[in-house]
């Protein structure tokens, strides 16, 4: 994932709400969200490539979702895929704080990523470019490709618009879908400067992406009701931000 929103305890029927947006080249094979066959308590897309997924949720209330900090001066090319301490979580049953302090034993050996794991009674959050664990406490939140909560453009304007559709009380997982879809270009000013040049920093801006080879391939909408329900919505995206499948569940 490269855009990340939560807002956690801000909503009477739904104490977790997750918008987020998968960015990636087109090229690289994806499956759509489904049960998994080799282990069918598991709902996520899969990644084709190396066979992890980048979010997900298991029929027991587990998820977990992850996104790349993006450092391209300090790229490990030997570096183990990222998408498996994602469907690592979902197919155990370690609670969420241990199994990220073991990701965080291990976490130099891989490039640099953020992870979120937990259910609806606590969520935690790992990332390899800072030393800990820690308790996500109840609030709006964003993560794009540096820490959890840093005011990107892209963040900023995330978090303030899953913020307005909490408030207004009666959450439709269309009309979430639809706040992902915000194509926006901050001023140049606003960027940030990950070490891709302003071109690139421009195209990665907003929190759906549209380009000829990469871009938001899917947009994904989980609403945890208080009794642990899951409300599971995808959208995907061909080239320059076509819809393609949607899967409900």
């Amino acid at each position: 994932m490269c855009l990340i929103l939560l807002a956690y305890k801000q909503h009477e029927k739904y104490p977790l709400v997750v918008a987020a947006n998968r960015d990636e080249f087109y090229v690289r094979k994806t499956e759509s969200a489904h049960f998994w066959s080799d282990n069918p308590q598991v709902l996520a897309g899969r990644d084709l490539e190396a066979g992890g997924t980048w979010m997900g949720v298991n029929k027991n209330g587990r998820l977990a979702m992850i996104t790349n900090y993006r450092d391209l001066r300090n790229i490990k090319d030997n570096a183990p895929s990222r998408g498996h301490l994602v469907s690592d979580f979902l197919s155990g049953k370690e609670d969420a704080k241990g199994y990220l302090e073991k990701v965080e034993a291990k976490g130099q050996q891989y490039n640099g990523f953020n992870l979120i794991c937990g259910d609806v009674n606590g969520l935690y959050y790992y990332g390899n470019y800072q030393q800990g664990v820690h308790k996500i406490d109840a609030g709006i939140h964003g993560l794009s490709n540096a820490l959890l909560d840093t005011p990107w453009p892209k963040v900023e304007r995330g978090k303030q618009k899953l913020a307005d559709q909490i408030k207004k009380g009666n959450l439709l997982p269309h009309e979430l879908i639809e706040t992902l879809h915000d194509d926006v270009k901050p001023p140049d000013t606003s960027l940030p400067d990950t070490g891709v040049g302003v071109e690139m920093e421009r195209m990665l801006s907003p929190m759906f992406i549209k380009s000829p080879d990469y871009g938001s391939r899917c947009s994904t909408v989980i609403m945890v009701e208080d009794n642990g329900v899951i409300n599971f919505f995808e959208r995907s995206y061909l080239a320059e931000g076509k819809s393609d499948v949607e899967v409900k569940v």
